[in-house]
């Protein structure tokens, strides 16, 4: 098979120069748990049957990414591995049977795919759990074969990550994994959409279904955090608390319609008391977007007694269980998780594309920093350190 070379930096090249070839391109490798990515030369196959290559142009980093990186879970080190799930590019070419995708489409990759055709992504029921492309962090080479799409230069294989693997110049998904989306949208603002803006949007509007009025409490003002701040104000809540332990955080989350902010090192009683106290019962939502299972308690018990909510959103790498006793679901809480904010990928995120584009998604302020692609490991360390919200790539 014919291999073209496409060395970083020199744009986007011709269809017509790269279909049906394989393309050697720059990623940035992870070669083992803890260890700084490596921005290398790989090769990258063609697209097989029911897949998209793609042409990443902007890419972004999420707390998974750190987790993944670190190796938190033993039975996630599948080395070599080109991780990254936030994305937006332009489709290079596509595989056999293919039809709702051509060459040249704006397209974002979505980790939670949607078939179309399974019970679960044909059920009212379930939003988004397809049968085939769900999210599967377990799952590390292709639907079709149960092979790599990724090679070393020596013609070793690299692995995949969360249906996507975006920290590369050129990537290979499953169809399924792939939404079209408006031209004129911003690619470099849409790549939020494959991750923490939907998460969080729609852990609101599809998850908890929050109606006008009420009260909500945020756990954790990240980029998922800060995203259902945004969501709740679409939604017109009345009373929006923000918690976090950076101060910093505050400010963003105040201009996006935080109503409150508690600090929980500056308080001298837990932070559900403190809720309560402000909301004279406490909230009808909450929502854990920290990963911690003492933080998903607080955000438990912060809830309204009779009726609250609790979603969580959180990544939990920690072996530890749920932190409830079976009788406190007694009094009438309930407690959900949700993935993708309940969206399914395909079919509903290219409105909220549109909703994003006439300005009644507010965007400004999710991304804090932009850096080239051969900074991702600078982009990480903002990210871990809490200086960065979304670092976006320029690939």
């Amino acid at each position: 098979m014919d291999i073209i070379n496409h060395s970083l930096g020199n744009g986007f090249a011709h269809t017509s120069e790269t279909k049906g070839k394989v393309i050697t391109c720059k990623a940035a490798v992870a070669w083992g748990p803890g260890l700084p990515l490596v921005v290398e030369e790989i090769c990258v196959e063609p697209p097989h049957k029911m897949e998209v290559r793609i042409k990443i142009l902007f890419t972004s980093i999420c707390h998974t990414d750190v987790s993944a990186r670190k190796g938190e879970n033993e039975a996630q080190q599948v080395y070599p591995r080109i991780l990254g799930h936030e994305a937006s590019g332009v489709v290079e070419s596509v595989g056999e049977g293919v039809e709702d995708l051509k060459e040249g489409d704006h397209v974002i990759p979505i980790f939670n795919g949607e078939c179309g055709d399974c019970i679960y992504c044909k059920s009212a029921k379930t939003n988004n759990m397809c049968g085939k492309y769900r999210v599967n962090p377990f799952k590390s080479v292709m639907v079709n074969d149960g092979k790599t799409r990724f090679f070393t230069k020596e013609g070793e294989p690299i692995y995949h990550f969360l249906n996507t693997s975006t920290f590369s110049e050129y990537s290979v998904m499953d169809s399924g994994c792939v939404v079209k989306i408006h031209p004129q949208a911003s690619l470099k603002s849409m790549t939020l959409l494959s991750c923490c803006l939907s998460t969080g949007l729609g852990a609101v509007w599809n998850t908890a279904n929050v109606e006008a009025g009420s009260s909500i409490a945020v756990f954790g003002l990240g980029a998922v955090g800060l995203a259902v701040v945004e969501g709740a104000r679409t939604r017109g809540v009345s009373k929006i608390i923000g918690v976090d332990i950076n101060p910093e955080k505050f400010i963003k989350g105040k201009a996006m319609g935080m109503t409150d902010s508690i600090n929980p090192g500056e308080l001298k009683m837990p932070v559900h008391e403190k809720i309560r106290e402000i909301t004279g019962g406490g909230v009808d939502y909450s929502f854990e977007c920290a990963g911690n299972v003492d933080v998903l308690r607080e955000a438990f018990l912060s809830t309204h007694d009779g009726w609250g909510l609790t979603v969580v959103l959180g990544i939990h790498p920690t072996p530890r269980l749920l932190p409830l006793h079976p009788m406190e679901l007694f009094d009438g809480r309930d407690i959900i998780g949700s993935v993708f904010g309940g969206f399914k990928g395909k079919s509903q995120l290219p409105h909220i594309v549109k909703e994003c584009m006439s300005g009644a998604i507010k965007l400004d302020g999710f991304i804090t920093h932009e850096l080239p692609f051969s900074k991702i490991n600078e982009a990480f360390q903002l990210l871990i350190n809490g200086k960065s919200l979304r670092c976006v790539l320029h690939l």
